[in-house]
């Protein structure tokens, strides 16, 4: 059920807590110089509309009531837990305010609700620190790269080791393109085979198509053919002069000539050519694979600080990915056909803590 949304006064503003967000939501949010793209009722909404996820949008008002604050919220609940994030599937959530007064109130609030759910945690994905009294992961950072104004540029910036290994994919037979909803196909062809290969339940296809329905000015999808056949993919979102890349994959067989490689010169070319001054390669664990992947790029980690609420907190156990029943589920998910994979995934990757 829904929490009671009776106003609380928290001094100097007023929480209330609704399924909808208010008319003044998205407004408030572009007010909000750097806030991220997902705070946005339309990306708040998606696990709703697309899963079912029950969401909450928590906001704050003054004593005139003007909108100085906002915390999406979405539960997951099933068989595999209860939990709630801000928010999930994305990389960034949290409280959004002009000042930690009110972002703490906020949190708060998150916290109350996720206590009275009976939730078992409660995981806030902000990127600034000045929470009061809440566990804090730091494990996981963002790799950001500053864009120069065009791709001779960059290619100066990257150095020859990396620009040499994008031209072997380019000997090969190789064709880029670039696309929307039309594309969808080709890019979840190969992103279900890297998360088979990675050992992980691929996310529905309708997930994506909503993302491209909904958001078609925000999103791009570039894809890489090698011999005729879609073998490297990337799923781009684009807001105020950023570039995100919170989806990316190639075939195991394609990366022997490069063809991750290509996929990023492509997809920071596109950048560029839209006019982006930042690229953000997405959440990464320090020091891991991907991490020193994304930093030959010439990417700068960028702290971010998960904020965590345990209800039982001397029982919190290991990272998900790190427990020894996740890796050996890993273990067996890779070696099933994809074909099952793509039938079991969507159900089970709904309810994951993504």
């Amino acid at each position: 059920m829904m929490p009671a949304s009776v106003p609380e006064r928290v001094s100097p503003a007023t929480l209330a807590v609704s399924a909808t967000p208010s008319n003044d939501w998205d407004d408030f949010v572009r007010s909000q110089r750097g806030a991220a793209v997902y705070f946005q009722s339309g990306w708040v909404s998606l696990p709703r509309d697309v899963f079912g996820h029950q969401t909450f949008f928590i906001e704050a008002r003054d004593a005139s009531g003007r909108l100085v604050g906002v915390l999406p919220l979405v539960r997951q609940r099933s068989l595999l837990g209860d939990f709630a994030t801000s928010l999930p599937f994305f990389n960034y959530g949290g409280a959004l305010a002009p000042t930690s007064e009110v972002r703490n109130a906020l949190m708060s609030k998150a916290r109350d609700i996720a206590r009275d759910l009976g939730c078992s945690y409660l995981e806030l994905r902000d990127v600034n620190p000045d929470a009061e009294n809440w566990e804090c992961r730091t494990d996981k950072v963002t790799m950001i790269l500053q864009l120069p104004a065009n791709m001779e540029l960059l290619g100066k910036q990257l150095g020859s080791k990396l620009r040499s290994q994008v031209k072997r994919a380019e000997r090969e037979k190789t064709a880029v393109r670039t696309g929307g909803i039309e594309l969808l196909d080709d890019f979840y062809h190969v992103f279900a085979h890297n998360m088979r290969d990675l050992g992980t339940p691929v996310y529905p296809k309708r997930f994506f198509r909503a993302i491209l329905e909904r958001f078609p000015e925000q999103t791009a999808i570039i894809a890489v053919d090698l011999s005729g056949a879609p073998s490297a993919a990337g799923f781009l979102v684009i807001h105020e002069g950023r570039a995100e890349i919170p989806w990316a994959s190639c075939l195991a067989a394609a990366k022997s000539v490069g063809l991750n490689m290509k996929l990023y010169w492509e997809v920071l070319s596109f950048a560029i050519q839209r006019g982006c001054t930042s690229f953000d390669f997405g959440r990464s664990s320090k020091d891991s694979g991907t991490y020193r992947f994304k930093k030959q790029w010439g990417a700068e980690p960028v702290q971010l600080h998960w904020h965590r609420w345990d209800r039982n907190p001397s029982a919190q156990a290991q990272p998900m990915s790190e427990s020894r029943a996740m890796r050996l589920a890993t273990g067996i998910w890779q070696r099933l056909p994809v074909g099952v994979t793509n039938l079991i995934g969507p159900i089970i990757s709904p309810s994951l803590p993504w």
